[in-house]
C-alpha cells in the first residue's frame, strides 16, 4: 500500500491560517478531498495522513471531520496548545477520535527558538505517548538540537522530523543540519520525513540540487525509518506533485523493492497506524 505521509486540506473562509496569504497566490484558495483525489489516483497512492495547517484546536476538528469523510485519509496530525494548563485534558478529548495519529506544534513559526526545551511541555508529551499519538517536528535545522534533547528527555515519545528539518538547500549548505540531524536520528523512535524539499529549494532547482539531502536523509534513517509525504498542496509553489514523485523514485531506486515498498508506505503504517490508530 502507497501512503502519501503529508498532505494538507484548508478552507480559507475558515480564516485561522495567518501564513496563507495572497502573495502565495498557487495555493491561495480552498484544497479540499475531491482535488487531491485524482492525483492519488493517478500515482496509485491508496491513503493519506492528513496534516494540519493553523495552530488552533478548531481546525484539527475541521480535519477529523473531512477525515471521516473521506475514506482515503487514513489518519489526521492535528493540533493541540502544548504548553497550556489544560492540554493533557484537550488531547484526551481529541484522542477518542481514532483518526487522530499525531499533533504538530508549529515550531519553524514559533519566534522562541528554545520553545522545544519549555518545562511545561512535559504534561502535554505525556498525554500524547498515553494516548499513542506521534509528535510531528515542523522544525529547521537551528531547532535540531533542542530537538535531540527533547528526544532524549522522552524516550517513550514516537517523533517524525517533518521535511528532513528544511535543510537550506537553496543556498546549498549541508552543514550543521547535517551532523545535527544525525544526533536526532541515533534515537530510534525519531523517523525522518522525505517531504517539503523542492520548496526548500531555489526556483527552477534541478534533481541534482536536491538530491544530495535525499540521499543523506536515506543514509540517516534508513529505509525502515523514513516515509514518503507530497506537502501537498504546498508543493506546487516548487513544481508540483508529479514533479516529487519522480525525484523521490529516481532518488529511491537503488533500494531494494522491500526497502522502497517500507518508504513509500509500509513505515508510514507502522509509525501512525499501529496500536489501534487510524485506519488503514
Amino acid at each position: 500500500m502507497k501512503i502519501d505521509a503529508h498532505q494538507h486540506f484548508w478552507s480559507l473562509a475558515r480564516g485561522d491560517y495567518g501564513w496563507l496569504t495572497p502573495a502565495l497566490a498557487p495555493i491561495y484558495r480552498d484544497f479540499l478531498p475531491a482535488d487531491l483525489a485524482p492525483i492519488l489516483a493517478r500515482h496509485g497512492i491508496e491513503r493519506t495522513i492528513l496534516v494540519q495547517a493553523a495552530p488552533t484546536v478548531a481546525e484539527t476538528g475541521f480535519l477529523l471531520g473531512l477525515a471521516e469523510r473521506t475514506p482515503f485519509v487514513a489518519g489526521v496530525v492535528g493540533w493541540v496548545d502544548l504548553t497550556a494548563p489544560d492540554a493533557p485534558r484537550v488531547i484526551a478529548s481529541l484522542a477518542a477520535n481514532p483518526l487522530l495519529v499525531g499533533l504538530r506544534p508549529m515550531v519553524h513559526d514559533i519566534p522562541d527558538a528554545d520553545w522545544l526545551l519549555r518545562a511545561d511541555l512535559a504534561p502535554a508529551i505525556e498525554a500524547m505517548v498515553a494516548h499513542r499519538l506521534v509528535f510531528d517536528a515542523l522544525v529547521r535545522p537551528e531547532h535540531l538540537p533542542r530537538l535531540a534533547r527533547l528526544v532524549a528527555r522522552h524516550p517513550k515519545l514516537s517523533v517524525v522530523v517533518d521535511h528532513g528539518a528544511k535543510p537550506l538547500i537553496a543556498a546549498g549548505v549541508i552543514e550543521p543540519w547535517l551532523a545535527d540531524l544525525a544526533a536526532v536520528a541515533r534515537h530510534s523512535r525519531v523517523v525522518g520525513k522525505l517531504s517539503g524539499l523542492i520548496t526548500e529549494a531555489a526556483p527552477g532547482w534541478r534533481e541534482a540540487d536536491v538530491r544530495p539531502y535525499v540521499d543523506h536523509l536515506l543514509a540517516l534513517f534508513g529505509p525502515e525509518r523514513l516515509v514518503w509525504g507530497s506537502d501537498w498542496p504546498v508543493v506546487e509553489l516548487a513544481g508540483g506533485y508529479d514533479a516529487w514523485v519522480a525525484l523521490t523514485a529516481a532518488s529511491l531506486a537503488p533500494l531494494d523493492a522491500a526497502g522502497r515498498a517500507a518508504v513509500l508506505g509500509g513505515n508510514a503504517v507502522t509509525v501512525y497506524l499501529a496500536n489501534d490508530r487510524g485506519r488503514v
